[in-house]
C-alpha cells in the first residue's frame, strides 16, 4: 500500500482524474450512445492507458527537475520527501514515456501524433535549455495548448478514425476554446500556493510578477470569459432544450466559482491550494456537462 501511495503521489492524482475524464468524455462525444460496443470500449482502454502513461511522464519530469523547489512548495511529493529516489523517478518517467509512445503507435497515427506533441511540450516546459516554466506566458500557453487543444482534437480525430462516428463541430469548438482558456487559468492559479519557493529560486510566474490578488483577478476574468462562451451560444438561438441546459448549467457553475473565489484566503497556503483543487473539480464538471449535452442531442 505504501508503494502504491508513492506511485499515485508521483502521478499527481488530480491530473490522473483529469486525463481519465477527458479521455472518456471525448469518446462519448464522438461515438455517441450507439458507439459503446465491447470493441470500442477496448479501444478506449488502450487510449486511456497510453494517456495515463503520458501524464506520468509529464508530471514526473516536472518533479524531477523541481526537487529543490518542491521541498519548499510541495514537500509531500515523493521525490521531494525522499520516498522515491531520483533514480527511481527517472526509471518511472522513462518507462512511462516508452509505454505511452509504444501503445499510441499500436493504436493509430492520430493518437501517436497527439502523444508525441504533448510529450514535446511537456519536455520543453520542464527541461533546459528552454524550461518554459520560467516564463509566465510561455508556461501558460504550454498548458493551455497541450491540455485544452491538442489533447481534445487529437483524441476526437483518433476516435473518429478507429470507431467511426461524426465530429460534432459545435461541441468540439466549445471544448477547444473553453479548455484553452481553462488551461490558462490553471497555469495562473497553480503558482499562487507556490509563491515562496518560486521567489526563492527565481521562477517567474504571474503570481511573482503581479502579486496574488491580481493573479486571482486575472484568472477570474479569463474563466468568466470561458463560461460566457456556452452561455452566449445558448442565448444566440440554439434549440430551446439545448439552450436551457447550457445556460442554466454554466451559469450555475460560474456563480459557484465566484462565490468560492471570493472566500479564498490568499495568504494561507492551505486555502489557496484547496481553491486550486476546486478549479480542477470544475475542469471535471465541464467535461461531464458537455458529454451530457452531446449525448442528449444524439
Amino acid at each position: 500500500m505504501r508503494t502504491l501511495s508513492t506511485l499515485l503521489g508521483f502521478a499527481r492524482p488530480h491530473t490522473v482524474i483529469a486525463t481519465t475524464v477527458q479521455t472518456i468524455t471525448i469518446f462519448l462525444i464522438v461515438a455517441g450512445r450507439g458507439g459503446m460496443t465491447p470493441a470500442a470500449l477496448g479501444a478506449v482502454g488502450l487510449v486511456l492507458v497510453a494517456s495515463l502513461a503520458l501524464n506520468l511522464y509529464v508530471v514526473g519530469l516536472n518533479q524531477l527537475t523541481d526537487v529543490l523547489i518542491d521541498r519548499i512548495n510541495k514537500p509531500w511529493l515523493p521525490v521531494a520527501a525522499g520516498r522515491l529516489t531520483p533514480g527511481q523517478g527517472r526509471a518511472l518517467t522513462i518507462g512511462a514515456a516508452a509505454a505511452s509512445v509504444g501503445l499510441a503507435a499500436l493504436a493509430g497515427p492520430f493518437l501517436l501524433l497527439t502523444i508525441v506533441l504533448i510529450m514535446l511540450i511537456g519536455s520543453a516546459y520542464s527541461l533546459p535549455p528552454l524550461r518554459l516554466k520560467r516564463f509566465p506566458l510561455a508556461a501558460a500557453l504550454s498548458i493551455a495548448v497541450a491540455r485544452g487543444v491538442i489533447a481534445n482534437l487529437g483524441l476526437a480525430l483518433h476516435y473518429r478514425e478507429r470507431l467511426g462516428g461524426a465530429l460534432p463541430v459545435l461541441t468540439l469548438t466549445i471544448l477547444g476554446l473553453f479548455f484553452f482558456g481553462f488551461g490558462l487559468v490553471i497555469a495562473i492559479y497553480k503558482d499562487i500556493p507556490d509563491d515562496a519557493g518560486d521567489r526563492m529560486y527565481q521562477i517567474e510566474t504571474f503570481t511573482t510578477r503581479l502579486g496574488k490578488r491580481r493573479a486571482l483577478g486575472m484568472g477570474r476574468a479569463v474563466l468568466t470569459a470561458c463560461y460566457a462562451l456556452p452561455i452566449g451560444l445558448a442565448l444566440a438561438g440554439l434549440p430551446s432544450g439545448e439552450a436551457l441546459f447550457l445556460l442554466l448549467s454554466h451559469a450555475a457553475v460560474i456563480v459557484l466559482f465566484w462565490a468560492v473565489s471570493s472566500r479564498v484566503d490568499l495568504e494561507r497556503r492551505g486555502s489557496a491550494a484547496s481553491f486550486y483543487m476546486f478549479l480542477w473539480a470544475l475542469f471535471y464538471v465541464e467535461f461531464g456537462l458537455l458529454s451530457v449535452y452531446e449525448l442528449t442531442r444524439a
